[in-house]
């Protein structure tokens, strides 16, 4: 008669070297520049360049907040980042959804052709796109327009949202929605009212990459606008550097101010997020 035995001592301590230098990783490449930043919103020009470095400040001040706002117009720029994201991440999970019910439930004659292009499509540098997305912005009269960054973020965070979705949507029952249609829906009644809710976590997930992709990008957002009152807060915190002198302080500080809206969100759907990032994972 076979045993089976438990992991011992030696094999849990095994394991621990390896979760220590994650957890050094994650505290070294994540946590650490946050809070640098943070504090440095909180010193003045002397305490930053003071040495010995100091790593807390000694006197915080809130001096640098006030002066990011009145140095620029930095409430427009938070404005035009959460428009333009809000927009770009709303059309992301209309079309996404739709493709993805596609992809998961018709037969497509196609569709490992059709997935295969969508993961080589996510693949392309951004910087490769430029060109030809200015040139077709350009054309259609669009420069200097919300709509010139809603529609190429869209087309940039609908290869990734749509595989997520596409896993999450495999994973619900057609019975659900056969039963829907008998009862009188159509097969998009059944889509929204009976398979969109159930993936809610998903479709956060979803929503939470769309709209930081949209609120951190900064290439197509300078490239796409030269409007001072069009910028978004990627292009409008290099605004703040001079030609010679580069105020930490407060460049630092207007970096807290967009990182808190995002942070906010997070909070907000964390455990929609962590759910639907662990069902996707496994259903993946």
């Amino acid at each position: 008669m076979s045993t089976v035995k438990s992991p011992g001592l030696s094999s849990l301590l095994a394991g621990r070297p390896l979760r220590l230098f994650a957890a050094a990783a994650l505290l070294i490449n994540g946590v650490f520049p946050a809070l640098w930043i943070l504090f440095t919103s909180l010193k003045n020009e002397a305490e930053l360049t003071a040495k010995p470095i100091t790593w807390l400040p000694h006197a915080p001040t809130l001096a640098n907040y006030m002066q990011a706002f009145s140095d620029q117009p930095l409430h427009i720029f938070l404005f035009n980042s959460f428009m333009v994201a809000l927009l770009s991440t709303c059309l992301t999970l209309f079309i996404s959804v739709l493709a993805a019910y596609a992809l998961a439930r018709l037969n497509l004659r196609y569709r490992g052709l059709i997935l295969s292009a969508i993961i080589a499509v996510s693949t392309f540098p951004l910087v490769t796109l430029l060109v030809p997305l200015f040139e077709i912005m350009r054309t259609l009269n669009l420069l200097n327009t919300w709509i010139a960054l809603v529609l190429p973020y869209t087309v940039l965070s609908l290869p990734v949202c749509t595989l997520m979705l596409v896993s999450f949507f495999e994973g619900i029952p057609r019975d659900l929605e056969n039963a829907a249609m008998i009862d009188g829906c159509t097969r998009m009644g059944a889509l929204f009212k009976i398979v969109v809710p159930l993936c809610a976590p998903g479709v956060f997930t979803a929503g939470i990459l769309a709209f930081v992709n949209a609120w951190d990008e900064f290439l197509l957002a300078l490239s796409f606008n030269s409007n001072p009152s069009l910028r978004t807060l990627p292009v409008g915190i290099q605004l703040y550097q001079g030609e010679f002198a580069f105020p930490w302080p407060v460049i630092s500080a207007a970096l807290v101010v967009g990182i808190v809206p995002v942070a906010i969100l997070i909070v907000i759907f964390q455990e929609r997020v962590v759910s639907g990032l662990t069902a996707g994972g496994i259903k993946g």
